[in-house]
């Protein structure tokens, strides 16, 4: 398989570009729409023909790239069926493997984040979007997260894989790349090391974050699999701007 982390800086994203070699169909994973330019050109250059994008669920933090690809590259439109977005070409539902030529991902409903959430697994890799971070997690406080839920996906569902399962997240802030179910199990402040539910909940609980500056936008946008809202205040609008630098992870 073909594999390349790509880095979208404004909203410290971690888009997936999954490539089969043997079909030369690719699957991005997680798109940012300021960041398509980059990644058409990254599809181009490894001579690859983008087939599907793929979201782990609705993003509050930016503006996916799904609509736009598809218009551009003639990909389809694969989302959790939960959400049930009229946009969506595919539901992706747990049980039932999403396969792009030689690619084969299971999707892992993980619920807690938003009630949405999936994290798809792939051999000795897990996109785990924002139900698991490096040595953290998504907040539970809006989109009906749910403290307890997330808890309950993370232990029995993400935990549960073999301990040198790679976890890709669907950010890091600090300039991680990946990290490992071990490696989260043995040391994750909020998830691991042990901890009960009710620290989990009174964790969270206690971290007072402010409400997402971009969440009344970003919702509307993303339930549109990717329309830039109209209206934007000034200091927003380069949430829907094209890059002009490409960082790859």
């Amino acid at each position: 398989m073909i594999f390349r982390q790509l880095f979208e800086p404004l909203s410290s994203t971690y888009t997936y570009l999954l490539g089969c070699d043997q079909t030369g169909q690719a699957v991005l994973i997680d798109p940012v729409i300021v960041a398509v330019d980059r990644d058409l050109t990254e599809i181009r250059r490894l001579g690859l023909t983008l087939a599907y994008t793929l979201d782990t669920h609705i993003h509050a933090d930016h503006i996916t790239a799904a609509l736009e690809l598809k218009q551009k590259a003639g990909s389809r439109i694969a989302a959790p069926a939960y959400d049930r977005l009229p946009c969506a070409d595919v539901g992706i539902e747990e049980g039932k493997p999403f396969q792009v030529g030689s690619i084969v991902l299971q999707p892992l409903h993980t619920p807690g984040h938003t009630d949405g959430h999936f994290a798809y697994l792939s051999g000795d890799r897990v996109f785990s979007g924002d139900a698991l971070l490096i040595d953290g997690c998504g907040r539970t406080d809006f989109q009906n997260g749910d403290a307890a839920a997330l808890y309950k996906s993370v232990q029995e569902k993400l935990f549960s894989l073999a301990d040198d399962v790679l976890v890709y997240p669907a950010h890091d802030y600090k300039g991680r790349r990946v990290s490992s179910i071990a490696q989260e199990k043995n040391r994750n402040p909020r998830l691991g090391q042990g901890r009960t539910l009710e620290e989990f909940q009174s964790i969270m609980a206690s971290l007072n974050l402010p409400y997402p500056h971009f969440i009344d936008y970003a919702l509307h946008g993303n339930k549109l699999c990717g329309v830039c809202p109209g209206g934007l205040p000034e200091n927003l609008q380069q949430y829907c701007r094209h890059m002009s630098e490409s960082p790859q992870g």
